[in-house]
């Protein structure tokens, strides 16, 4: 049984949803929302009490200001928000993408309240060498968002990840098929009204954020919490594998492989459950 609530935060009203029992997992992703990890969520919650959420800005979270930017830092403060509402001291913490780097933040700015985080695949530019380059694209991402729309910026943005190439072909990075972030969060095929909503929130308020995020490594290798980088298998060929390996070196870490591409719990569920289960208790 999956139980709903919402949750009065500065700015915005969370919805945020609780299944299973046992120890205190969050999920939490970045524009996906609590639908997309639901899968995931059901696969653990026999032996995890699994908590997903909608960031703030997309699907049930719904901001007192629609024009808001959405940074980091404020994902991070809703979420221990979160956790104060389960009056819950700590809680395990895994992140997908943009919800990676939420986590990254959350650690850096609440550092004793995560045992550990699995930041998975964070699309964290401003690590690369060639940062200013890619800032550059995220910047004609936008751009092309304003300019010709959503359908023309999610294929600028799937190049960009290295899901499709620039003549937008499908590229070869996986057996899975389970696409990328864009792709799970629904901007093929016929969107419905949400997706349209979320797809306008991610790229006028939230991708240049995220893309945008230093994370502070002096206060994360101080603090209490153990914090892993997870990488797809099959992610190779996406700008994530790189932001990923360079973002574990930084941390005198090695990356934690689990199934798939930059979205593998959608394809297999379970067998990543299996994965997150393993690492969290190794």
């Amino acid at each position: 049984m999956t139980a709903t609530h919402t949750l009065r935060v500065p700015g915005a009203q969370l919805h945020y949803e609780v299944r299973g029992a046992g120890p205190l997992l969050l999920i939490t992703g970045s524009p996906m929302e609590a639908e997309a990890f639901a899968s995931l969520a059901d696969a653990l919650a026999s032996d995890h009490t699994v908590v997903t959420h909608d960031p703030r800005g997309i699907s049930g979270s719904t901001l007192d200001d629609p024009e808001e930017d959405t940074l980091p830092d404020r994902r991070a403060d809703d979420v221990a928000a979160i956790l104060d509402a389960l009056g819950a001291d700590t809680a395990d913490v895994f992140g997908s993408s943009g919800g990676a780097v939420t986590g990254l933040a959350l650690v850096a700015r609440h550092p004793d309240r995560v045992r550990t985080l699995v930041a998975h695949e964070p699309p964290i530019m401003e690590i690369l060498p060639d940062a200013a380059e890619q800032r550059a694209k995220t910047e004609a991402i936008i751009e092309t968002f304003h300019k010709e729309g959503q359908g023309a910026a999610w294929m600028k943005f799937m190049a960009v990840a290295g899901f499709v190439t620039e003549g937008g072909e499908s590229a070869e990075i996986g057996e899975g098929g389970e696409g990328g972030e864009g792709a799970a969060d629904g901007p093929f095929g016929e969107p419905t009204e949400q997706d349209l909503a979320n797809g306008a929130r991610f790229f006028g308020h939230d991708l240049r954020g995220t893309a945008r995020y230093v994370p502070d490594i002096a206060a994360l290798t101080a603090a209490p919490t153990r914090v892993l980088v997870g990488i797809g298998a099959d992610s190779q060929g996406l700008i994530t594998y790189r932001t990923s390996t360079v973002l574990a070196e930084l941390l005198g870490t090695r990356p934690v492989e689990f199934p798939g591409d930059h979205a593998g719990f959608l394809g297999d569920p379970k067998g990543f459950a299996d994965a997150l289960r393993n690492t969290l208790t190794s």
